[in-house]
């Protein structure tokens, strides 16, 4: 047996399994369905009731994940989704207050663990399909709309290696199946499995790549991490190490000079092909690629890379993982690496100010953070809006930023929006930062919608400063109540109600 198939039952954090075994224990954080789904639309359309979260068109809900047993026309697979659809849950499977996740992402990219390779087969390579490959009929790739561009994988982990440096990489990436072995992926600006991809072309050459779906959490997460905090050369899978205190296991493809996460539920292995683009609408012909996470549909890319498939293997009695383009799970994948991004280097310019960071929900963990700024004396006035700054610094698609002092809770909105009415000013209070670039997935950010936007992906950023002035912090100091034992007061009497 190798290390990559030891037993994991009490181990919640080794892969999907253990994960959705160790949330079945928990009330309300897991639900099954029997009752065969179809996975083209009907699938999210269950979800977006059941737990997918804002900002999912009304009616939606922040609630369980869902494990659906029987999927119609796939007679081996599941599907779950929503694993991480809740910041709670998210805390829960990573053995970390909600409050801390972006600090404890800091902390581990700070201290990395890397990755290690095993001998295979392992896990993820039980079942081997080489030849008459149609991705179509072998996988459930659910499609979240009538409107999309065809069916998606949403949450595939990508791994390539520069082919000059042979730095590795793994990112995740909306990608569309365009036929039986044919895969199209989309890249947003600057991502650096792209970069790989670049140069493989320049030189007339594929790019070798594996796509794992059905991960351990850390790893999904650990993975959305950004430049500058994980530059280009930096294994994103050493963050989800140190998460676990354990290395990420690897192991070989079967028919690409590659690595997949050994204990993944499917892996895809495939090549990038040089010169070769396709609309990615091409057939259905929308005009829409799927739901992004601003909420919106994406436009379907005219011109997108092409994988060509060479083997699928996976897991017996498989578990597709997917998720709702919008809505809170994607929040809490992009969320506490946007944190711990602008945690980390604020903490290095000003230490002991930021006590803490949000990427709050409306934002998709990309767009708004707020954060608790702690001035500690009259000359730290004016620190909050570098702070700030710095954020936007540490985070290239963050879109807006609304500082509060330390007696706000930046985890509940109606107390940031108290201290914006209470603490905030327009006219004095709000820093524009005009034409700087963004997130192209955010239709606002047009010349379209602003003449101060030169391109589309560029954006006005915007701080808000919600913090009172240090000169009139007495003005601003909030009633105080009297500490309590609250414990012995919330004992419900066993007498009856008499009224």
């Amino acid at each position: 047996m190798s290390s990559s198939q030891k037993d994991t039952t009490l181990d919640h954090g080794y892969d999907l399994r253990a994960a959705l075994r160790f949330l079945s224990q928990h009330p309300g954080q897991l639900r099954r369905s029997a009752e065969p789904v179809d996975p083209n639309a009907e699938l999210a359309g269950v979800y977006r009731h059941v737990g997918a979260g804002t900002p999912v068109l009304p009616p939606t809900t922040i609630g369980p994940a869902m494990l659906f047993e029987k999927v119609k026309g796939f007679d081996d697979f599941r599907v779950v989704t929503g694993v991480m659809a809740s910041r709670e849950r998210v805390a829960l499977l990573l053995d970390t207050p909600k409050e801390k996740l972006g600090d404890r992402f800091r902390q581990a990219v700070d201290n990395p663990i890397p990755p290690i390779k095993i001998d295979g087969p392992a896990l993820c390579q039980q079942v081997v399909v080489t030849k008459d490959i149609d991705v179509r009929k072998l996988v459930p790739a659910p499609t979240n709309t009538p409107d999309d561009a065809g069916p998606f994988f949403t949450m595939g982990l990508v791994r390539a290696t520069d082919p000059e440096t042979g730095k590795h990489d793994v990112t995740i990436h909306r990608m569309c199946i365009q036929g039986k072995d044919e895969i199209s992926i989309f890249f947003a600006p600057g991502r650096h499995i792209d970069a790989f991809r670049q140069k493989a072309e320049a030189q007339g050459k594929s790019l070798p790549i594996s796509v794992s779906i059905g991960l351990d959490p850390a790893v999904y997460i650990g993975a959305c991490f950004e430049a500058p905090t994980t530059p280009l050369g930096f294994d994103e899978l050493s963050i989800a190490g140190s998460i676990r205190q354990r290395p990420v296991e690897l192991v070989k493809c079967v028919t690409q000079n590659e690595y997949a996460i050994a204990n993944a539920e499917v892996v895809i292995e495939g090549e990038l092909l040089p010169n070769v683009r396709v609309v990615e609408d091409q057939n259905s012909k929308t005009g829409h690629a799927m739901p992004e996470f601003p909420g919106y549909n994406g436009p379907a890319n005219p011109s997108l890379p092409l994988i060509k498939v060479t083997a699928i293997t996976h897991r017996e009695k498989p578990i597709l993982q997917t998720i709702v383009g919008p809505g809170e799970e994607h929040v809490n994948l992009a969320g506490p690496p946007t944190e711990a991004s602008i945690y980390r280097l604020v903490e290095q310019a000003m230490p002991g100010r930021l006590q803490n960071v949000y990427a709050h929900t409306a934002g998709g963990g990309k767009f708004l953070a707020i954060l608790q700024f702690k001035k500690l004396t009259a000359g730290d006035e004016g620190r909050q809006r570098q702070a700030a700054l710095t954020a936007f610094a540490a985070y290239s698609e963050l879109k807006n930023v609304i500082l509060v002092d330390d007696d706000v809770d930046i985890f509940n909105t109606n107390d940031v929006l108290w201290a914006m009415q209470t603490r905030y000013q327009g006219d004095i209070d709000t820093i524009f930062i005009p034409d700087v670039i963004c997130h192209p997935l955010d239709p606002s950010q047009d010349p379209e919608y602003s003449r101060t936007i030169s391109k589309h992906g560029n954006s006005c950023k915007t701080i808000f400063d919600c913090t009172a002035p240090w000169k009139m912090k007495e003005a601003f100091t909030r009633a105080q109540f009297v500490d309590v034992d609250l414990k012995k007061f919330l004992v419900e009497p066993t007498t009856p109600l008499e009224l």
